[in-house]
């Protein structure tokens, strides 16, 4: 399990990007683990509450979706729940 800290925002829930900051490392890029997480998302693998960007508002590399990396939340424990459930895929 990382040990790395995120801060949690509203009601204990992570951003997309501080989630995503807990899965990267150095063969995966803070951006390529927010695409597998929103990719996680839209094929109802992991929950999320979901904020989306108007085209005209994006800044930067866009995620799938139009999603909002530092709006859109994830629960500390579905995405532990999601990394265990992809751990014991691999097995």
């Amino acid at each position: 399990m990382d040990t790395r800290e995120a801060k949690p925002g509203r009601n204990g829930a992570l951003s997309l990007r501080a989630a995503a900051e807990l899965i990267a490392g150095e063969s995966l890029s803070i951006h390529d683990a927010e695409v597998m997480l929103v990719h996680a998302v839209e094929h109802g693998e992991l929950a999320a509450d979901i904020k989306r960007w108007a085209t005209e508002q994006w800044a930067g590399d866009g995620l799938p979706g139009n999603i909002n990396h530092q709006e859109t939340s994830i629960t500390r424990a579905d995405l532990e729940a999601w990394r265990e459930r992809r751990l014991g895929a691999g097995r």
